[in-house]
């Protein structure tokens, strides 16, 4: 083809991208969803800003009411998203397939390790704490989403403690608390912490203490009356 010919030609460019609206329902919801995450996180539903939330997810204000009906649906939507996350991550663990006392220590580093990589997972728990769970009492969804945890540690405590490695008795709904709490108050306050006793609560080695200091405390309370034996090291 002579130069002349190549001029001539017609060029070939790239199809313009599809624009996000109603012809595109899954990727506008979960433009919407990321968006409102970051937003809810960073100022709590009283200080968001649906105008805002709509410009951030390139998005028409409207298609957000339409979806949602509105800054408090789409607020309920976010925690239920939020907390869907997390229990998906965790079935993906297939903690059923392990040991007891192995599923439990998984279940504790994989807790420690979200909440670590998910800071508006924290965010969002202690605003809607605020609110007294007002708004995730609207959720038809939330109670289900736990369902499936509670039943395989119900399962785990149970077989270990037939097979004589965990006390019996054990309440599965208290152990999970005790292991989102272990994790939950340190980040939440490390730098209240950090500036009272005068050390480093946020680098790595720091972090990493932290994470097994709350395994162990875990595993101790979980062996029979009597066990003195020490866990070995990992």
């Amino acid at each position: 083809m002579t130069m002349e010919a190549a001029k001539a030609a017609p060029t070939k460019t790239a199809p313009p991208k599809r624009p996000i609206g109603p012809r595109d329902p899954v990727r506008t919801r979960a433009a919407i969803l990321d968006a409102a995450t970051q937003e809810f996180k960073a100022k709590g539903l009283t200080g968001a800003r649906v105008d805002t939330i709509a410009k951030r997810s390139g998005v028409n204000k409207r298609m957000i009411y339409h979806y949602f009906g509105g800054k408090e649906g789409l607020y309920v939507a976010v925690l239920e998203e939020t907390y869907s996350a997390i229990r998906a991550a965790e079935h993906a663990l297939h903690l059923g397939d392990r040991g007891p006392i192995e599923s439990i220590c998984e279940l504790v580093r994989f807790t420690w390790r979200y909440f670590i990589k998910h800071p508006e997972f924290l965010s969002l728990l202690g605003s809607e704490n605020l609110h007294r769970a007002r708004y995730l009492r609207q959720s038809a969804r939330i109670r289900d989403l736990h369902s499936p945890l509670i039943a395989t540690l119900s399962h785990q405590l149970e077989r270990g403690a037939a097979m004589g490695v965990i006390r019996p008795g054990v309440d599965p709904v208290q152990l999970y608390i005790t292991i989102a709490a272990l994790g939950f108050f340190y980040l939440s306050n490390r730098h209240t912490l950090g500036t009272i006793f005068g050390r480093s609560m946020d680098d790595a080695a720091s972090l990493e203490a932290r994470g097994r200091h709350v395994e162990e405390v875990v595993v101790a309370y979980l062996k029979p009356p009597g066990d003195l034996t020490p866990r070995p090291a990992a």
